[in-house]
């Protein structure tokens, strides 16, 4: 929840910076609910970049929750279609990280409300933040560096997720991929870092 919180105003500051309605601004964070394509379609809206490159990148950048669906999916397999089709909407990589380590280490743990319990507090506080971040907008003190929360949300829930060789294959091949290909327009090396990513983590899974 630390790092949720100035994660998300750093959302809602850029998505003010760049012009964006307050409330198409409200609408993005509960419809899209993902910080990190949320942030890279605001800078693409920013740099007038055209919709279809938009909307490939947050396709592109939110392809890591179909591996989350398929990694927590066997835990969920009793439950009936209207509620897998409930409990995939506030699928975050903070929910899948930490409800997959209470299920792994806790078999008699009841998966659907714990799972609940994490993903819509994650839910609330990430809302609450981002309104926070639109009203405060610019009178947020730039030395506070908000913005160095983004990384480290995103490295706590890395860590313990590289739990075998395909991931770890996948975090350092994609990392790489991405920082070569930043120079690259309409933050595409994101794109890149992410495909690049994932086919190495799958041809290693093949291999293995």
């Amino acid at each position: 929840m630390l790092g949720i919180i100035p994660f998300g105003m750093v959302t809602g500051v850029a998505a003010v910076e760049v012009g964006i309605p307050a409330i198409h601004a409200i609408a993005m964070s509960v419809i899209i609910f993902a910080g990190a394509s949320q942030l890279a379609a605001t800078e693409l809206i920013g740099r007038d970049a055209p919709i279809a490159v938009i909307v490939l990148t947050v396709l592109v950048v939110n392809l890591r929750m179909m591996m989350y669906s398929a990694s927590i999916a066997p835990y969920f397999e009793r439950e009936s279609a209207r509620w897998k089709a409930a409990l995939a909407y506030p699928l975050t990589d903070q929910a899948y990280a930490v409800s997959l380590l209470k299920f792994r280490n806790d078999e008699h743990t009841s998966r659907r409300w714990y799972y609940l319990g994490v993903a819509l507090s994650l839910w609330t506080v990430w809302q609450i933040s981002t309104v926070a971040g639109i009203l405060l907008g610019a009178s947020i003190p730039e030395g506070w560096h908000l913005e160095f929360a983004v990384p480290l949300v995103f490295l706590a829930v890395l860590v313990p997720a590289v739990t075998d060789r395909p991931t770890l294959v996948a975090a350092i091949v994609g990392g790489i991929a991405a920082i070569a290909a930043n120079g690259l327009p309409f933050d595409l090396g994101l794109v890149v870092g992410a495909l690049v990513g994932i086919g190495a983590g799958l041809l290693t899974e093949e291999v293995a």
